[in-house]
C-alpha cells in the first residue's frame, strides 16, 4: 500500500491535472504508531468484523470495496482505518479533505488520476461545497464524470469514464451530509468511544513502540483520563513521558502519571480546563441551564462547532451535560464533580 498525493499522476489520464494539492504523507518514525492491518487495530470489534467481511468478499469478487462512510467523534481512527483498508486491498490511498475541494474541477482532477481499486479518503466530507458534492454523485454511482473542455462558444462537455474506485468519507457530523450523498455509500459505520481496557492496551502498545517503560497500572491511569479516544491517549502518554524524563523516572507508574496529568489540568475523569469551564459557567451563571450554544461559546472563547463536536460528546457520554430544545443543561453528576450541591429536582438522578 502506498499513500500518494494528487500531484503523482503516474502516467494516468493527462486530460485534467488536479487543481487541489493533497499532502503526500511521508513515512516517519511516528507513523509506525498506526496499526498496519485490521488484526493489529485495537478496539471497534464489531466494525472490524464488518470491514473484514467486506474486504474478503471484495477480494473474492475481484472488485473494489463498496463506498464507505465512517462517522463519529474526532480521534477515533477514521483515517487509520482508511489506510488499513488500502493495505488490506493492496491498493493506493489518496488523502484529501472536504474544505480543500472548493470547486468541482478540484474533485474531478483527483478522480481522473485514480487507478482501478484505489481508495480516495475525504476527511470532513460534510464540509464539501454543494456544487462539488453533486459532482460526486455520478462518480460514485456510475463511475463517470462530466467535464467542460474549452471556453465560451467553443466549450463542450465530455463524459469521462472513471476506473472503479472506493470513496471513504469521514465525518464528525453525519447529519450534515445531504441525503443524496449519504445514500450513495454502501457501508455507513459509526466509530464508538473506546473502553478503558482498550485504551490501556493501545497505550501499552504505543509505549513499547516508543520505548517508554510503563506499568500496566500506569497505562490504565492514562487510559482513564483519555476521554475514550486513542488520539488523546497517545498524546497524554507522550506528555507523561516528557515529565518522566525530566524527573529521571525509570518507569511510568500510576503515581507519576497522575502528577503529570494534573499538571496538564486533566482530572481523573478526563475533563480538561475547557470542559470544567463549560460546566462551571452553566452552573454558576445559569444555575445549571439551559443556556444556548452561542452564549457558551462567547463566554468561553471557543468556537461553537468545536464545543459541539469536540467537548459536548464526551460530557454527554459521562452524563454531565444534556442538549435540550432550549439549550444546554448541566446534570447532577456535573454538579457533584465540581463539588457543588445539585438542585433538588436533579437529586433523583443521583439516586438520592
Amino acid at each position: 500500500m502506498a499513500i500518494v498525493s494528487s500531484q503523482d499522476e503516474g502516467g494516468r489520464n493527462p486530460l485534467l491535472k488536479p487543481q487541489v494539492t493533497v499532502q503526500e504523507i511521508q513515512v516517519l518514525p511516528e507513523d509506525s504508531l498506526r496499526p498496519q492491518s485490521l488484526a493489529e487495530y485495537l478496539g471497534q470489534t464489531e466494525l472490524k468484523q464488518i470491514l473484514a467481511i467486506a474486504v474478503g468478499a471484495a477480494k473474492v469478487r475481484g472488485e473494489p470495496l463498496d463506498h464507505l462512510l465512517l462517522y463519529g467523534p474526532p480521534g477515533l481512527g477514521k483515517t487509520t482505518l482508511s489506510l488499513i483498508l488500502a493495505q488490506e486491498m493492496g491498493q493506493h490511498c489518496h488523502i484529501t479533505s472536504g474544505p480543500s475541494l472548493e470547486r468541482p474541477r478540484d474533485i474531478v482532477g483527483l478522480l481522473v488520476n485514480l487507478a482501478a481499486g484505489d481508495i480516495l479518503f475525504v476527511d470532513e466530507i460534510h464540509r464539501l461545497p454543494r456544487v462539488t458534492e453533486e459532482t460526486l454523485y455520478s462518480a460514485m454511482e456510475d463511475f463517470r464524470v462530466d467535464v467542460t473542455v474549452g471556453k465560451g462558444a467553443s466549450a463542450r462537455t465530455r463524459s469521462l469514464t472513471l476506473p472503479k474506485f472506493t470513496l471513504v468519507g469521514a465525518t464528525t457530523r453525519v447529519g450534515a451530509l445531504s441525503s443524496p450523498l449519504r445514500d450513495r455509500f454502501g457501508l455507513v459505520q459509526r466509530l464508538r468511544f473506546y473502553t478503558v481496557p482498550e485504551l490501556a492496551h493501545i497505550i501499552t502498545r504505543t509505549a513499547q513502540l516508543l520505548t517508554i517503560p510503563i506499568t500496566p497500572a500506569g497505562a490504565e491511569t492514562i487510559a482513564q483520563r483519555s476521554r475514550g479516544t486513542p488520539r488523546i491517549a497517545n498524546r497524554l502518554l507522550k506528555r507523561v513521558r516528557d515529565y518522566a524524563q525530566v524527573q529521571n523516572a525509570p518507569i511510568v507508574t500510576p503515581e507519576l502519571a497522575g502528577i503529570a496529568l494534573e499538571l496538564l489540568a486533566v482530572d481523573p475523569q478526563g475533563l480538561d480546563g475547557v470542559d470544567r469551564t463549560l460546566l462551571s459557567i452553566l452552573i454558576e451563571q445559569f444555575q445549571g441551564g439551559p443556556a444556548g450554544l452561542d452564549t457558551l461559546a462567547a463566554m468561553t472563547g471557543e468556537d461553537p462547532q468545536t464545543i459541539e463536536d469536540v467537548y459536548e460528546p464526551y460530557l454527554m457520554q459521562m452524563g454531565y451535560l444534556q442538549r435540550t430544545p432550549r439549550g444546554r443543561v448541566a446534570l447532577a453528576p456535573a454538579w457533584v464533580h465540581l463539588g457543588r450541591q445539585p438542585p433538588e429536582q436533579q437529586l433523583p438522578l443521583l439516586g438520592l
